[in-house]
């Protein structure tokens, strides 16, 4: 088997991660000092949020040098031990590179801006017209149109996100050239693979044609994603790049879907080696996307997971993800972080780490951080969510009401300051941090579930080594039972040689298994202290049986 398709892949959101010098956002002397800590978990990779120089407009994901350590994380020398240290530990490292879009403060965007002629003017991708006149009717990700005017050459510039991250015209070679050279500078220096961010709509639809569609996912899956030209670059990108490392690569992949996703990830492709799909990310949002929200449905979720099990099983390769820096907290999100707060972020771990594919975990999910509820719009900083409260205000929506879909749906949530212990701001730093910590970090924080043999934490480990004694969790057969059951998903791994049983209970009822087991068959692992009867399921109960 292949290091990547074996690997439990820890997400690192720098800028919250661990201040090392005080001044109130995370840094790369802060994740140095928490190695051992990262390494006790028994994860084999670390995947860094983006750490390149940025005006930070979007958290980093609007870059204005590639090259460029953020001065805000520390320096290139800091980079280096950092990456020297992961490596002594044996683990690995994954950059978050972003191919779509640079900041606009990036050199080549200023440059063309400059004039109609500037050599880097066809790095991006410009309409002339009147200021009023938008080329087409596009919605950015982050509210508001997709255009944004600049006077000097009377231009729109396209920006599927913010209007500081104007998209690059990957149809210019010279782009996808230096794009490539970036991705050498840093394999040279040593990293282990790429997690890149919306790889799927670097491609753009030839006339950018209106859209017909005032649904969002569907805007994105019919207009923004999977582009006539993008399996041509990223084959490209593979034959110039990636088949010179032993490397892993992973794409987000807003609006790849069931029908296109082995063109990115089948194994006879040379392009990517797995994507991140959101089938079951957005399974909470309405028309209107996620400030519009829908109940969560386990089934739907169900169907997501078989689906895509089923695509990927012959021929390509999936990850394993219920949270991420995008997301609200995932004990928050699926499980219960009131009365079975324990129970449910257990029982998400094991769904995690008993799937078919590799198992992302995002930073303080293994101690179960929740969900953040500040009183005040002001107190947030994620740009979608202030431009979503924004675009509310001038809609008219009531705000009482929005600020609860806030609580709900925003980004920040997954953003705030990891807990460390329960001192000030929760051991994250000595200063007010960039981000107002969770008020329960005296109760929820690594310092109190480190000895405490039932925690959360100990479970991920727990978890995490059953996965790697038993290997037939990764790549094992996979069939879900009961698949119309509001409340359970069942679900059974298996090989020639050993048969496994996952039983997860998504629900405060007690519920009975109406399934004949072989008397064989044992409890290996479960999130209740006390053992009960194989076929009985607590409220939010999860069990790994062993044929």
């Amino acid at each position: 088997m292949t290091w990547w398709k074996e690997a439990i892949v820890y997400q690192i959101y720098p800028r919250s991660f661990k201040d090392s010098n005080g001044d109130g956002i995370g840094d790369l002397p802060g994740i140095f000092s928490k190695l051992d800590y990262i390494q006790s978990i028994g994860v084999d990779v670390i995947w860094l949020c983006p750490i390149y120089q940025s005006p930070n407009h979007d958290n980093g994901y609007d870059i204005s040098d590639y090259r460029q350590i953020m001065i805000d994380f520390g320096d290139m020398s800091d980079f280096d031990q950092l990456l020297e240290g992961i490596h002594e530990r044996g683990m690995k490292l994954i950059m978050d590179i972003v191919p779509n879009h640079t900041s606009d403060e990036h050199r080549w965007f200023k440059a063309s801006c400059e004039s109609e002629d500037n050599p880097f003017r066809d790095y991006y991708i410009w309409r002339k017209g009147e200021m009023d006149k938008l080329p087409n009717n596009w919605p950015s990700f982050f509210s508001g149109d997709a255009w944004d005017y600049d006077e000097k050459t009377q231009s729109h510039y396209l920006h599927l996100f913010s209007k500081k991250q104007p998209d690059l015209n990957w149809e210019n070679p010279k782009v996808r050239q230096e794009m490539y050279e970036i991705m050498h500078f840093w394999f040279k220096k040593g990293i282990d693979g790429f997690r890149m961010d919306v790889v799927s709509l670097i491609s753009k639809l030839p006339g950018l044609p209106d859209s017909e569609s005032n649904v969002f996912t569907e805007i994105i899956s019919q207009y923004y994603a999977n582009g006539p030209k993008v399996h041509k670059y990223l084959k490209e990108m593979h034959k110039e790049v990636f088949q010179h490392y032993d490397c892993m690569t992973v794409g987000e992949g807003p609006g790849i879907t069931l029908d296109n996703a082995l063109n990115y990830v089948g194994e006879d492709r040379n392009e990517l080696n797995m994507v991140f799909h959101f089938g079951h990310m957005y399974i909470d949002n309405g028309p209107g996307g996620k400030y519009d929200p829908i109940p969560f449905d386990l089934v739907d979720m169900k169907k997501v997971f078989n689906a895509w099990d089923e695509k990927l099983a012959a021929k390509g390769w999936g990850s394993i993800f219920l949270g991420n820096h995008d997301f609200p907290r995932v004990v928050s999100r699926f499980g219960n972080d009131g009365l079975y707060w324990q129970e449910s972020a257990k029982l998400i771990a094991t769904l995690l780490l008993c799937m078919r594919g590799t198992p992302y975990i995002f930073q303080g999910d293994e101690i179960g951080m929740t969900n953040v509820a500040y009183q005040s719009i002001d107190e947030y900083r994620d740009i979608e969510t202030l431009n979503s409260w924004k675009d509310a205000m001038l809609k008219g929506a009531d705000s009482e009401n929005f600020m609860k879909l806030v609580h709900q749906q925003s980004r920040d949530n997954a953003r705030t300051p990891f807990q460390w212990n329960n001192s000030r701001n929760g051991g994250f730093s000595e200063k007010h941090p960039w981000l107002k910590s969770n008020d329960n970090f005296e109760t929820i924080n690594v310092e109190k579930q480190e000895n405490d043999e039932h925690s959360i934490l100990n479970y991920y480990r727990k978890m995490i080594e059953y996965r790697k004694q038993n290997p037939d969790l990764v790549d094992g057969n996979y069939q879900c039972y009961e698949v119309e059951h509001p409340e359970l998903f069942l679900f059974k791994r298996w090989s020639d040689k050993n048969e496994y049983w996952v039983l997860l209970n998504f629900s405060e009822n007690h519920h009975n298994v109406a399934m004949q087991f072989p008397q064989s068959i044992s409890l290996e692992v479960n999130n209740y202290g006390e053992p009960n009867g194989i076929n009985r399921l607590r409220p939010w109960e999860a069990k790994v049986l062993k044929v």
